[in-house]
Order: structure tokens, then sequence, then C-alpha cells
């Protein structure tokens, strides 16, 4: 029953915060100066032209009645169609994101696979080697843009060393340079958090009367603080993946990956009000679903949160 009541109040605030994230959408894009209607049809257009591109955007209607047509259109996942091609919105997403999907994915698994062991022994090992591989790779990972990044493992590894494509995305191995490129930066964060986390856990009186019973170093470490250290790492882990979601935009345009992130800023460049409407609303519903689920597996994992 508890899982169950944190699971509805989970789920509440996650309609909530798409509720608010859809309105705010909503109300940016009708606050930037310029009308639409005028800027899609250019100087030469008539008012006829105008006033029927107004009628299929839906802006001629009272703002009241716009906000309330939007809000039923995105809780049935319609974002009406694109102003360029005429295809639904809603269908040129979902026919990117899996790309995008996979390299997220990607990216997060080079990530934690960077940072969570180095983080670990950095706090087991204070002042050790590992800890300033650590600490240099947490500072360089912050401080290195990721499409610097990705620009120059794409001269390296593309064009001097052709170890991978330098383009497409047709198998495996073209991902690779992207989701580094990606992952990289949000390994820093991860290696930050997992070694501060594990080394409070290290300082916590648990961890002396384990001592003081007899269990050895390497399962009071590695088994009992580990366990515990890991815990806030869960919901850091799903931040990170939504943010990974939203740098793949930059991040598939040095690559030339046909993906979300191309997709978007192609509407950007045509001025496809719709589509960029409906890719903003697509990806903070995609952010607060993973955020939902790193919530409920960390009070899984963790029972005690949920009687927060």
């Amino acid at each position: 029953m508890d899982l169950a009541r944190f699971i509805a109040k989970r789920l509440l605030r996650l309609v909530l915060t798409v509720l608010l994230i859809s309105t705010i959408v909503f109300f940016v894009i009708r606050v930037i100066p310029g009308d639409p209607a005028l800027l899609i049809a250019g100087i030469d257009a008539t008012p006829s032209d105008i006033a029927a591109i107004r009628a299929k955007l839906g802006t001629d209607k009272p703002l009241s009645a716009q906000y309330f047509d939007f809000l039923w259109k995105v809780a049935h996942l319609d974002f009406g169609n694109s102003m360029i091609s005429e295809e639904p919105v809603t269908a040129l997403i979902l026919q990117r994101f899996p790309l995008t999907l996979a390299l997220a994915v990607l990216g997060m698994v080079i990530g934690t696979v960077i940072a969570i062991p180095i983080g670990i022994l950095s706090a087991v090992k204070p002042w050790s080697a590992w800890d300033y591989v650590g600490l240099v790779m947490s500072q360089l990972g912050m401080a290195i843009p990721s499409f610097w990044l990705g620009i120059f493992l794409l001269l390296v590894f593309a064009v001097k060393i052709p170890i991978f494509p330098l383009f497409g995305a047709e198998t495996l191995a073209s991902l690779v340079l992207p989701a580094f490129s990606l992952g990289f930066a949000r390994a820093a964060i991860l290696l930050r958090h997992t070694r501060a986390s594990m080394s409070e856990e290290l300082s916590k009186e648990y961890i002396i009367a384990a001592k003081a019973k007899g269990l050895t170093d390497r399962m009071i470490k590695y088994k009992h603080a580990l366990k515990n250290a890991l815990l806030p790492i869960i919901t850091v882990a799903g931040i990170e993946f939504g943010y990974m979601l939203g740098g793949a935009i930059i991040i598939e345009q040095v690559f030339s990956l046909p993906g979300l992130g191309r997709l978007f800023l192609y509407a950007i460049y045509q001025r496809d009000f719709p589509l960029i409407q409906g890719g903003v609303v697509f990806i903070a519903i995609v952010f607060s679903l993973v955020n939902f689920a790193a919530d409920v597996l960390y009070s899984v994992v963790n029972p005690k949160i949920r009687l927060e």
C-alpha cells in the first residue's frame, strides 16, 4: 500500500509537471515578437495567405480557446501537422526518437561504466592514484563542451585514424563516438556524486560498528557501504539521462545523425512552429517519465523514501 500511494503521488506530480511545462511552452511561443503566420508566409504573402496560415495554426481563435485545444491535443499526444512537410508532428518525432534514445542509452552506459567504478575507488582510496584520476576526469568532463569533444574525436578517430565512421547511423560503431562525447560530461557529474556519496557512507557510525563486529574490510566497503551509497546515484542518473536527451541535439548535428536533434534544428531553420512546439513538449514528457521511473526505482530499493 505504501508503494502504491507513493507511485500515485509521483504520478500526480508527473501530470502537474507536464501540464506546467506545456503551459509555459504554449505562452512562450505566443509572446515571442512577431506573428508566426507572417514569418511563415514571407514578405510577399497576401492577406488571404496570412489568414489561411493563421487558420491552419489555430492562432485566429481566442487565446483561451487555443490554450485548452492545445492541452487536449497534448493529452492525446497530438501536436498537429508540420507546416513544411504536412506530416503529423507525432509521427515525425516517433520516427526519429529511437536513434536519439539509443544514443542517450549508450552514452549513459558509457558514463556509468566510467564514473561509478572510479568514483568508488576514489572514495575508498583517498589521495591515491585513483583519486587523482577521478579528480582530473571530473574536471575535464565539466570543462570540455560535448560538441568540442565530438569534433576532436571525429578528427582523431574518423579522419586521422579511420576506426569509426565519419557520419551516418547505419551501424553500432557509428554511435560510439557521439555516445562517448555525450556520456563523458555526464560521467564527470556521476563520478563526483559517487565519490561524495561513498565517502559519506564510509564515515557513518554503522561502518564503525561493522568493523567492531569483525567484518572484513572488503565486505564493509563493497557490500554495506556501497549498497547505501548507490541509492542517491539512481536519482542523479535519472536526471542525467534526461539531460542527455536534450544534449543529443547538438551532438547529432556534429555527427550528422538523423535523430530528434537534426529534426528540431531543421524545424527552427524552417520556422516550423508546430514541430518546434511539439518537440519541446515531447522531450519534456520523456524527461518527466525518466525521473518518475527513477523515483519509483529508488523507492523500491529504499522503502523509507515512501514515508516522505
